[in-house]
């Protein structure tokens, strides 16, 4: 296969004669041997060329079958922003609103969250995905005056009650990705979602510095987001993480990032997922100028990613974010397509609509996989292990998959 990157640059994967230097063979040999790559070793792919990249991505490949086989995933879902009210200014977002630009839908009421949610059961769904701003009433009195009148304190207290709510009174499964929490916030949502999430981004400080995207952003200075995933593993949560690339981080940023992941799953065990998700730039922002993350580059970080992680990983890329061609970071070495919504549109990139399931299916087979839908919680955390999820939350996850874990029905629920 040929991929032409969008800035012009030499063609990708072509499979000619090895581009490696010697040292770096030697790492993806021993790597491709079963040996862990060191942070030395993982920092060597740095200098790697676009000529190097089809070597790479061959090695990732290889390990992704190794651990994963043939199948790929999805999570049939509906989204959810419960609100788009944040305290945080992000260079890149255009989910977040202020309360002029809410109006009246500062949260969307437990009505509305049922309503939804019941909808996506109707189609198949099985994930709840709720998304939403960062503590929004810390900076907006009309947030916390909206959340005082119906008999909450913080966001993240209404987002518990409606999480119950969904898992109580509707067949689908809570997903959570609220932002930073601290250890009382994650324990009041564990017993209503088999998994949580919260995107490291990147542990980069020139992100956060004075001009930076997350300048004006507390919530998304590293430290805060390591922690956060740092108590989920301490709390025994299943845990979806990632990176963001093309937002003015470097090479080195995105494996420190990546390494940082490595190290809290090495100790918890948790990290059930890992998201490799490429900037595009959306008008009315600060970055809305900048050159969307190039696919060499996504190529790169998502063969590294998977170097780093390990063939028991699962490794994720949105298709929707490359909507053209995103069947090629099969050859990278992901194993999953994250969440997919036959109902709702993704509120974080509004821009970019979701592929349909037949094309999901026809593309994801014709690179040699089976695709199959699967529940916001992997198989490995509730078919052989009891420590991660509570007993009611097990009761309903189990009553959910198939004997591998995965939706009754396969594709054919939602493809034919």
């Amino acid at each position: 296969m040929t991929v032409t990157v969008p800035s012009g640059e030499a063609t990708l994967l072509t499979g000619s004669g090895s581009k490696l230097a010697a040292p770096l063979r030697e790492i993806i040999a021993n790597v491709s041997a079963g040996i862990p790559l060191s942070e030395s070793d993982a920092l060597s792919f740095i200098p790697a060329g676009t000529d190097a990249i089809h070597e790479i991505c061959a090695a990732a490949s290889a390990m992704r079958d190794q651990g994963k086989g043939s199948t790929v995933t999805f999570s049939p879902k509906v989204f959810i922003p419960l609100t788009h009210l944040c305290r945080d200014f992000c260079g890149y977002c255009t989910f977040r609103k202020d309360p002029r630009q809410a109006g009246k839908d500062l949260f969307m009421t437990p009505e509305q969250v049922l309503d939804v949610a019941n909808a996506g059961a109707t189609l198949g769904c099985t994930e709840a995905l709720f998304t939403l701003g960062e503590r929004p009433e810390q900076r907006y009195p009309e947030a916390k005056e909206w959340l005082e009148h119906r008999g909450f304190k913080t966001t993240l207290e209404y987002l518990a009650y409606v999480c119950r709510l969904v898992f109580e009174e509707t067949d689908m499964l809570p997903h959570a990705n609220p932002g930073t929490m601290a250890r009382r916030e994650i324990e009041a949502l564990q017993p209503f979602n088999p998994s949580m999430g919260l995107m490291l981004e990147s542990t980069s400080k020139a992100l956060y510095a004075q001009g930076g995207p997350h300048e004006f952003a507390p919530s998304k200075r590293p430290r805060v987001r390591l922690r956060t995933i740092e108590l989920a593993g301490q709390l025994r949560v299943p845990f979806t993480t990632g990176i963001l690339i093309g937002i003015g981080e470097s090479r080195r940023d995105r494996i420190e990032s990546l390494l940082a992941i490595a190290k809290l799953h090495a100790r918890y065990g948790h990290v059930q997922e890992v998201i490799i998700q490429n900037f595009r730039a959306k008008p009315d922002t600060a970055m809305g100028d900048a050159p969307d993350a190039e696919t060499g580059e996504f190529l790169w970080t998502v063969a590294v990613a998977r170097l780093i992680l390990g063939p028991d990983a699962n490794l994720q890329v949105p298709p929707n974010l490359s909507a053209k061609d995103y069947q090629i970071y099969l050859d990278a070495g992901i194993n999953d397509w994250g969440g997919v919504s036959p109902l709702t549109i993704d509120f974080v990139n509004p821009e970019a609509p979701w592929p349909a399931l037949n094309e999901l299916k026809r593309k994801t087979e014709a690179a040699g996989f089976q695709l199959r839908p699967r529940l916001p919680v992997y198989p490995e955390y509730f078919l052989s292990t009891k420590e991660f999820l509570p007993e009611a939350l097990s009761r309903k996850v189990s009553a959910l998959p198939d004997a591998e874990g995965y939706v009754q029905g396969g594709i054919q629920r939602y493809a034919g």
